[in-house]
């Protein structure tokens, strides 16, 4: 059975930073493109990043340049590193297999405005 498990969500200021993982069971990241989604309330799924096998990383317009998203090797946790949050950057996160949507228990990332 194949698991995703989200972490590293919480509350931070406007413009803090947080580092959010994803690590799997059942199957490991090599040769699967990850991505990272994320559903506010009340709104559709949203894409936020994805990288590729080969390394390639892709940002939606509203994270470009203030997210990053990497992976060490096939085995270790895919992160989401964001930097300069704002509070419309507040939602619950997902990690799937991409192209993938948000399901699984995601973590919550909430920015007070």
């Amino acid at each position: 059975e194949v698991q995703l498990v989200e972490s590293g969500g919480g509350s931070v200021q406007a413009g803090g930073s947080l580092r959010l993982s994803c690590t799997a069971s059942g199957f490991t990241f090599h040769d699967s493109d990850m991505g990272w989604y994320r559903q506010a309330p009340g709104n559709e799924c949203e894409f936020v990043s994805t990288i590729s096998s080969d390394g390639s990383t892709y940002f939606s317009q509203s994270v470009k340049g203030r997210f990053t998203i990497s992976q060490d090797n096939a085995k270790n946790p895919v992160y989401l590193q964001m930097n300069s949050l704002k509070p419309e950057d507040t939602a619950v996160y997902y990690c799937d297999r991409s192209p993938g949507s948000c399901r699984g228990q995601g973590t919550q990332v909430t920015v007070p405005s």
